[in-house]
């Protein structure tokens, strides 16, 4: 199967040759449509080409960063428009206009968002193929059938190919409402497919950004204030340009949400030239006072925070009223840290200026914001015009959020603003450590009651944090609450008749983004750690207490119950073992989890299982479903218990992966991952996965130790 990469040129190219072709896809009011002038054609974002050769081509909207869009995507066209995918050419998109806005991955949204319309795409095109080949034969439709790139005729068992019948096609109406198949006879979707992109980067043949290279390229390293906040106030780069290939130092500036920062690029023949030239740069900083920033401060900060009433979310009752008996109350205050990304691909961009034009070659989650036209998008930022903008997207090495921002891109083109070459831009891992953007320090105050007879009838979460809002967006409201730092937490099914939410807004100079299942990856721990503990108080076991909080026909009803099954949740375990579990229902999905550990006689903890239930709706390729999942529940993991990200004297204190460790795969816990599909609502998959980990293990040490655990990252050899 060919994987290529497209580009504005190549892509109007193509269309120019291809005389005899047939271009299907979305116009900009989302109907179907047709043509066979791609370079003419407005307002259409074409997803289907079918050449009078028989060659189909089927284009990926969504980046491809692990999370399987490059087999998921085309999958559900090639389903209804009955070709397999070993019958056709995908091709990633890199932010053409042609391909319209959508062309980005983040917050689960691929295939829950778009479903029912790569559906629509394909069995018009199907639809419209088969009309051809009866209209041909001069009979009915509905005795004719696609399949495998074919239009067979029923009686006779006689077939065009659709290449054959390209020019037919062309010339004919689309249904506006095409049927879609029953999922009875899916083909592709809900089986276990191979992923074709799965093959290239085994043996190394798939390109992502950090792969690039263009004729009579140079390579640029930037030495940034060690201090966040902290302003270039003058450099001397003298013995810098001593060293053998250094071309020239530059200043440049860096854009991420409402900051900018100056460092200076040191461009030379080789990246590792340019490195060891840029340890030799003598920089005079002002700190603007930021040295004096210390995560315990902070941390303290957030606490003394915890005491103000904040911006209500939602109060639903009359919470402040009750009047319940102190002896009938508990409060508990939980605490998550700062963490960083850590894509596995460090943060990297090419970049080539010509005149008024630019050409970038990287790997981002989000191409339309690289040429669109809004104010704070890279063409506005670095001063081109959208349609002088040129960006080749290659494989993403890991996004978990950090690739929604496009300032290392910002970086590289402003420096190849100056200097007559394509440079490309490494950050080192030191670099995409200590610089951020980072997920925020999170910290939650609860309170629950039950009424004299034991039932649940007060809950309060109040978040004290920092604003993601107020660091990515121009303008940001403080007097309204910031919905992305409470998501979730009014979303859950539990029926409590009074809930009180609200959030304490805390002044932060650090960019802070949204990471993999966002401010939910914080949020959850808190919210089912602390149902727990109100089990607990109640006397009841966990699940029947959350059971006995919902609806019978809810999600979280049903995805528990199922949960109760595969993990036999009733059966006792052994002596020193313990079993918690966690759930999570917020914007990208809902998924459930128990977990299984053992206390050993040295003190440490054993995580024996996990077992995971992730509610879908459907599940396009079952077994990327279970490989994201198990890959939330690992950085879930490396999340809960490894170092997190501090400051000191205004400084990340951590560097490498020495220091910022991740989960090894002697640590891994076994993963078994349990699918429900049949709903009618469309549901993600990467994020989902990971909330309900960190709570799910930590009231499991509870159950086997007595321990409860409060704050983040906690110690598996307490």
């Amino acid at each position: 199967m060919a994987t290529d990469q497209i580009s504005r040129r190549s892509f109007i190219q193509t269309a120019g040759t291809a005389s005899l072709a047939l271009w299907l896809g979305l116009s900009a009011k989302g109907s179907i449509r047709k043509t066979t002038n791609i370079a003419t054609a407005k307002n259409f974002s074409p997803f289907i080409l079918v050449e009078y050769n028989g060659n189909i081509t089927i284009y990926n909207i969504k980046p491809e960063m692990g999370q399987g869009t490059f087999q998921s995507v085309p999958a559900l066209i090639a389903e209804e428009f009955e070709v397999s995918l070993d019958q056709v050419t995908i091709k990633n998109t890199s932010g053409e206009p042609e391909f319209g806005r959508g062309q980005r991955a983040g917050g689960s949204a691929s295939i829950r968002t778009g479903y029912n319309d790569f559906r629509k795409i394909g069995a018009t095109a199907k639809a419209v193929f088969i009309t051809a080949a009866a209209n041909r034969w001069q009979i009915d439709p509905s005795t004719c059938y696609a399949e495998n790139g074919k239009v067979i005729n029923k009686a006779s068992n006689k077939s065009f190919t659709y290449g054959e019948l390209v020019e037919d096609a062309a010339k004919l109406e689309l249904p506006k409402d095409p049927q879609l198949k029953d999922p009875k006879d899916f083909k592709i979707i809900g089986k276990m497919t191979r992923r074709p992109d799965i093959p290239m980067k085994t043996c190394g043949k798939a390109a992502f950004g950090i792969d690039a290279k263009v004729p009579g390229m140079v390579y640029a390293s930037v030495e940034r204030c060690p201090v966040i906040g902290g302003i270039l106030k003058s450099f001397d780069a003298s013995e810098a340009m001593k060293v053998p290939g250094v071309e020239k130092v530059v200043e440049v500036e860096r854009i991420i949400g409402n900051y900018r920062y100056t460092g200076v690029a040191v461009i030379a023949n080789a990246y590792w030239t340019a490195q060891q030239a840029r340890k030799k740069l003598k920089i005079d900083w002002d700190y603007q006072g930021y040295d004096n920033f210390n995560s315990e401060d902070y941390e303290e900060h957030l606490r003394k925070l915890a005491d103000e009433d904040g911006l209500i979310d939602k109060n639903i009752g009359d919470i402040d009223k009750l009047g319940l008996k102190p002896e009938n109350t508990i409060e508990a205050f939980y605490e998550t840290p700062v963490v960083a990304h850590s894509p596995m691909e460090p943060m990297n961009a090419v970049a080539q200026v010509t005149g008024d034009k630019v050409e970038i070659w990287t790997s981002t989650q989000v191409p339309s914001s690289v040429v669109g036209t809004n104010p704070n998008e890279l063409p506005k930022l670095t001063g081109f015009a959208p349609e002088n903008v040129k960006m080749h997207n290659m494989f993403v090495g890991g996004g978990f959020g950090r690739r929604l921002y496009t300032d290392y891109i910002i970086e590289a083109v402003n420096i190849a603003k100056q200097i007559d070459k394509p440079v490309k831009l490494i950050w080192s891992r030191e670099d995409t450590t200590q610089f951020g953007p980072f997920r925020p320090m999170t910290f939650s105050k609860l309170s629950g009651g039950f009424s004299d007879d034991g039932k649940l009838v007060a809950f309060k979460h109040k978040v004290i944090s920092p604003s993601l809002g107020e660091s990515g967006r121009p303008n940001f409201d403080k007097t309204k609450v910031d919905g992305s730092m409470v998501e979730g937490i009014g979303e859950q099914d539990y029926q409590i008749p009074n809930i009180k939410t609200s959030y304490v807004r805390a002044d932060y100079h650090v960019p802070v983004a949204a990471w993999r299942s966002v401010t939910s990856s914080t949020l959850a721990f808190a919210h089912e750690c602390f149902i727990d503990e109100l089990a607990h108080k109640a006397g009841k076991d966990p699940l029947d207490f959350r059971m006995s909080l919902l609806a019978d026909s809810s999600d979280t009803a049903r995805i528990f119950k199922k949960l109760r099954e595969v993990s036999n949740w009733d059966k006792p375990l052994g002596e020193r073992r313990g079993r918690g579990l966690g759930q999570w229902k917020f914007f990208a999905g809902q998924c459930a989890q128990a977990v299984e550990v053992t206390h050993k006689p040295d003190g440490t903890i054993k995580i024996d299982k996990v077992y995971a239930v992730i509610d879908l709706g459907v599940a396009v390729n079952p077994d990327n479903v279970r490989n994201q999942t198990e890959g939330a529940v690992i950085m879930a993991l490396t999340a809960a218990i490894k170092p997190a990200i501090t400051f000191k004297n205004g400084k990340v204190e951590q560097h490498n992966f020495y220091d910022n460790t991740m989960v090894r795969i002697n640590e891994a816990p076994q993963v078994e991952v349990h699918i429900l599909t049949g709903e009618q609502k469309i549901k993600g998959v990467g994020e989902p996965g990971l909330p309900p980990f960190a709570p799910a293990l930590a009231n499991a040490i509870f159950a086997a130790t007595g321990k409860r655990i409060r704050r983040m990252p906690f110690d598996l050899k307490a």
